[in-house]
């Protein structure tokens, strides 16, 4: 019966369906319902990764004796100012997490991520995603630390107020792409020198070497063309900067890193040309031919910096 309610019997084979992985619209073609009543169905009673097909029943039951009619239950749908329908909205974030949950992210973290992506202002706050997941502070805030981590999400304090609100910005995937760029110009530096130190030659230098190669070619895919030398250049210059505290010119650069003046202004102008490579700190020229490193004001919010005195 499409158009009825579900019976015990469908709960379980969508409980079923659940488990072995299957999305919405093929469990829906199995029960033959429309998607929506299934995705409807796993939001209100445990989402994605919590629906239980008894549990559900008796919830529904329970649902049907306090609403009394059909009238009041439509009554009772919640649509948000966009006129979408926020069970599936939430449907849809729990389906994203399992999505992400299966290529290696934490469920927590995940969710988390989900509800942030699938929210019009992108910033949630802590209450708000305890509400929304129903799950304990402590659950978000290791979630939040871990996302923080990976770059993903950044604490932005309210205008006036104390708390704080977890952002995702719209360019998070560029910079989670650029992210795994870097890690894998390390992976390919780091590489090098144990060739070197090894031998080539050697079963165990050669193995870096292929290491080495492979781990190149990848950060030049993903960073469209910058190399993992460049990243590699950019990042040794920064680290110079801040270990000099101060500005310093390019002569000066190369002189204390023992490069060639042209190595140097081609990583210079590379951290300018690729800010994200840089993370928390952004290349500040003071001068001609004379630069620093600052602290990336996205990192950090009005009150911080004050508190930090900057």
């Amino acid at each position: 019966m499409p158009g009825g309610r579900l019976t015990h019997d469908e709960r379980r084979r969508i409980a079923t369906g659940l488990a072995d992985g299957l999305g919405y619209a093929e469990i829906a073609r199995h029960l033959d319902r429309p998607t929506s009543t299934v995705s409807r169905e796993v939001a209100r009673n445990g989402g994605f990764g919590g629906y239980r097909a008894d549990h559900a029943q008796h919830a529904t039951g329970r649902r049907a004796r306090r609403s009394g009619t059909a009238a009041s239950r439509a009554e009772q749908a919640v649509v948000d100012p966009h006129g979408r329908d926020a069970e599936a909205v939430r449907a849809y974030a729990e389906e994203f997490a399992a999505m992400m949950v299966r290529t290696g992210l934490p469920r927590m973290a995940a969710r988390v991520l989900a509800r942030l992506v699938t929210t019009d202002s992108g910033g949630l706050t802590a209450a708000e995603l305890v509400e929304r997941l129903r799950v304990s502070p402590a659950s978000v805030s290791k979630a939040v630390g871990y996302l923080e981590g990976l770059e993903v999400v950044r604490r932005e304090r309210e205008a006036g107020r104390r708390r704080e609100r977890y952002v995702i910005d719209d360019d998070v995937w560029l910079r989670a792409w650029l992210t795994s760029a870097r890690t894998n110009a390390m992976w390919a530096e780091t590489a090098r020198r144990g060739a070197e130190l090894l031998d080539a030659a050697t079963p165990a230098g050669a193995r870096l070497d292929h290491m080495r190669t492979f781990f190149t070619g990848l950060s030049d895919d993903m960073a469209g063309g910058t190399t993992a030398e460049v990243f590699a250049d950019v990042l040794t210059v920064l680290a110079a900067l801040v270990q000099a505290g101060g500005p310093l010119t390019v002569d000066r650069l190369a002189t204390a890193l023992d490069w060639p003046r042209d190595r140097v202004a081609d990583a210079l102008r590379d951290a300018e040309r690729h800010p994200d490579i840089a993370g928390p700190v952004v290349l500040e020229r003071t001068a001609a031919d004379t630069y620093a490193v600052v602290a990336a004001a996205h990192r950090l919010t009005a009150e911080q910096r004050a508190a930090l005195g900057a």
